[in-house]
């Protein structure tokens, strides 16, 4: 068995384009560090948001830098019951179709008209570790939730195995496997906690780079994010697609048939 993963606990939080960033603070602002985050080169400010729609709002949601090339805000999926959203769950950047929201500053406020995202839980890791994995940029895996050392008030054990965790793979990336609040709380644990990385049954990626990871169950997402990556979803007996899955990929030459 491989060595466990660290788990980080990624709490509500919004990218901010360096345009948007003044509109909300100010002309003469900075992205005032406050410290630094697992990954390289990533942050959290000390500068806050409002996020607000016609049902709710969320007030002192913290921004992270650095700059983004678009405004982004991700939520645990009862931040967006609270507010009334409905968002995909996608990859970082990913935000065709999602919903947008309101942002309100010290200095004024925005809205954007997508951005709002429920980020698909994923592992951070540098192509040495990706080898020793035995995996591939953009592949999904399974993520065992080892049950936590009973401490303090830290609550109830519990093993949880997470499906469709995606692989980053990056030379700056630090091994991690990062989950939202709604995620880490149903598994019973926070930051500092370990996984354990498994695959069943997954394509031999490094000798087929135009198919995309196998899956016993593919949904929308799998094929829109096939058909973007130009790749190929084996379909084989037992194999399950969602119906808006088939919908999408019907004629679009995105399944091969085994």
């Amino acid at each position: 068995m491989k060595k466990p993963i660290p788990i980080g606990v990624s709490p509500r939080h919004v990218h901010l384009s360096q345009d948007d960033f003044h509109r909300l603070f100010g002309s003469e602002a900075t992205l005032t560090r406050t410290r630094d985050l697992t990954q390289k080169g990533q942050f959290a400010s000390e500068q806050i948001v409002t996020l607000a729609t016609a049902v709710g709002k969320i007030d002192h949601v913290r921004v992270l830098g650095p700059f983004r090339s678009a405004t982004q805000v991700e939520l645990a999926l009862s931040d967006a019951v609270r507010l009334g959203l409905n968002p995909p769950v996608r990859d970082s950047g990913d935000h065709e179709g999602s919903p947008g929201i309101t942002l309100i500053g010290p200095e004024g406020r925005i809205e954007i008209q997508q951005g709002v995202i429920l980020a698909q839980r994923h592992v951070h890791m540098t192509p040495h570790d990706a080898r020793e994995y035995e995996v591939v940029d953009k592949e999904t895996v399974f993520m065992a939730v080892s049950v936590p050392a009973h401490s303090g008030n830290r609550s109830a054990q519990r093993t949880i195995i997470f499906g469709d965790a995606l692989i980053r793979v990056h030379e700056n990336h630090q091994l991690d496997f990062h989950l939202d609040t709604d995620e880490a709380n149903a598994a019973g644990v926070i930051t500092g906690d370990l996984a354990v990385l498994f695959k069943i049954g997954s394509i031999p990626m490094q000798n087929n780079r135009n198919y995309y990871p196998k899956k016993h169950l593919y949904n929308e997402y799998d094929v829109r994010r096939a058909m973007r990556e130009g790749r190929i979803i084996i379909i084989e007996k037992g194999t399950l697609l969602t119906p808006s899955a088939r919908d999408l990929g019907r004629g679009k030459e995105v399944f091969e048939y085994r």
